[in-house]
């Protein structure tokens, strides 16, 4: 992996020409190039050989294959991760499949961690050696009961053994935050593990959902990626200021990314 892609608080795609080929099938190009990616990832993941390095690797390469069709990236914060001791749990908006292949690299160069995922990603098929790879924390959908002992057993246990938790309180990935559907299960976990939360805000819609293969969606090079990290916050009492404070810091950051008219 390069030296320390993120020196310092901030990143942004450094300035640069895409081919023409990429100009004029971005989606195209980008996918071909995610597809070898991920196919190189299950093969190590299949033979015990894909850790959090590797991992890094193949999130940041997914990253640099956004940025070759022309797809700018600007992350934020990232000395909130840089100088916090000890896991957390990570609270994010959900907006596409590209916050999934790219955070880990963001996150994970400084601190293990895995995620919050639906059981249909552990089965995907040749994704899912990388999944499983990662000890994820699987929830069905089907039994909300279920699946929040699943996160709160499996987070605590994870928590404890030195490793973060990136989830994504909305039931479902959609380019418009709606802090209804914005639950607090991050929150309770936290106060649970007597951890910090860190929250992120997100922009992630140059990669689309699709319309029959949701996770397979038009690559547009014209709208900018944005991540913001947080402050950590310590988690008082039942989470209420702290769950308000995520949502205030994320409908921010998103106000602020719209397009300028």
């Amino acid at each position: 992996m390069e030296q320390n892609p993120f020196p310092g608080d901030t990143y942004r795609t450094p300035s640069r020409q895409p081919s023409l080929a990429a100009r004029m099938a971005p989606s195209f190009i980008f996918y071909y190039h995610a597809f070898m990616i991920v196919f190189r990832g299950s093969s190590l993941a299949k033979r015990g050989r894909y850790g959090t390095a590797e991992w890094c690797q193949s999130s940041l390469a997914t990253l640099r294959a956004l940025e070759q069709v022309g797809v700018n990236v600007e992350i934020t914060g990232i000395d909130s991760i840089r100088g916090l001791d000890g896991p957390c749990v990570f609270i994010a908006n959900h907006m596409s499949t590209l916050e999934t292949f790219v955070l880990p690299v963001i996150i994970s160069s400084f601190k293990d961690s895995t995620f919050v995922v639906k059981q249909s990603l552990v089965d995907y098929p040749v994704f899912k050696h990388i999944m499983r790879s990662r000890d994820p924390i699987t929830v069905g959908r089907s039994n909300p009961r279920d699946d929040f002992k699943a996160v709160m057993d499996g987070g605590v246990e994870r928590l404890r053994a030195g490793r973060s938790i990136i989830i994504f309180p909305q039931t479902t990935r959609t380019p418009v935050f709606d802090h209804e559907s914005f639950n607090t299960i991050g929150m309770k976990l936290a106060r649970k593990a007597n951890v910090p939360v860190v929250p992120i805000a997100l922009k992630t819609d140059a990669w689309g959902n699709g319309k029959f293969l949701k996770d397979y969606g038009k690559i547009s090079p014209e709208k900018r990626v944005y991540f913001a990290f947080g402050k950590p916050m310590t988690v008082s009492d039942r989470g209420t200021e702290e769950h308000a404070a995520i949502i205030e810091f994320i409908s921010r950051k998103l106000k602020e990314w719209e397009p300028k008219p």
